[in-house]
């Protein structure tokens, strides 16, 4: 579904492809009856990176939540592999926001990781040395290995988002959900996130990630999805990333959009 534009009228549920990692129909989403999320309507295809972006309050974080049951929606049906998620979990893992998480918590960088096992283990059943030992082969995976005993509070904020980055990795998924994980992250952290995603997908799995640095999409994306409480345009990245789709989404923000001013010209759409 490429160049999907504000106002078009999403296709019957029957026509979305039901082998894709994501599909949402007719979706929306209301906080106190007002609506954050109208009409939205699309299709995560396979084996891609991709970046969901828009401007602050546009329903970034929102979308995800709602895909994972973890907001009420007001209307609407979201499937992954074709299926409601409650069928699909173990074939689906999330990484919130650094912010949405305490932190404060007694437990070591070990033991989050390891939560992300518990799906595998089920349900009161013992961790077992196999399960810590798949977790310290995540961290080993996000650079963070000698820290596995280190208590969460005392880790960077780079460092704790490589916790939640290995928790999800030890889940072993086919599709990742990250909101924002380049967020406030040294130059380091953000270059181990690049490399993981690579290596998702070289493995033929499939991720969505809430994106803000509009001039890195470029780089670190192949599929774009454009968002201000309703879709602008999703689709190829060198076909959606425009200066006219940037300016749609994000209005008259153009400090904003001057950010991707040299990713575009690497494209061959700069701003004019």
């Amino acid at each position: 579904m490429t160049q999907a534009t504000i106002g078009a009228h999403p296709p019957p549920a029957s026509e979305h492809p039901q082998d894709a990692p994501l599909t949402i129909h007719d979706l929306t989403v209301a906080y106190q009856r007002k609506p954050v999320l109208w009409d939205i309507d699309l299709n995560i295809p396979e084996g891609k990176l991709v970046a969901l972006i828009g401007p602050n309050g546009a329903g970034k974080s929102t979308l995800l939540k709602a895909c994972l049951d973890l907001l009420p929606t007001t209307s609407g049906e979201v499937l992954f592999y074709g299926q409601p998620l409650a069928k699909q979990r173990s074939k689906v893992a999330y990484v919130p926001q650094r912010e949405s998480v305490d932190w404060d918590f007694p437990i070591s960088a070990l033991d989050v990781v390891t939560m992300g096992t518990y799906q595998q283990i089920g349900w009161l059943r013992p961790v077992r040395k196999k399960h810590r030992a798949l977790a310290r082969e995540a961290l080993c995976k996000v650079g963070i290995e000698h820290l596995a005993d280190r208590q969460i509070s005392q880790l960077s904020g780079g460092q704790q988002q490589r916790v939640f980055l290995a928790r999800a990795l030890v889940q072993d998924a086919r599709f990742y959900l990250m909101d924002e994980p380049f967020a406030a992250v040294d130059a380091a952290t953000e270059l181990a996130i690049v490399n993981l995603l690579k290596e998702l997908q070289a493995d033929g799995k499939t991720a969505l990630v809430v994106h803000h640095d509009l001039a890195t999409v470029t780089q670190y994306f192949d599929w774009v999805i454009l968002l201000n409480s309703r879709i602008v345009a999703t689709g190829p990245t060198e076909e959606v990333f425009t200066a006219e789709n940037l300016r749609k989404t994000y209005g008259g923000n153009l400090s904003l959009i001057a950010e991707a001013g040299h990713a575009l010209s690497q494209l061959g759409h700069p701003l004019s």
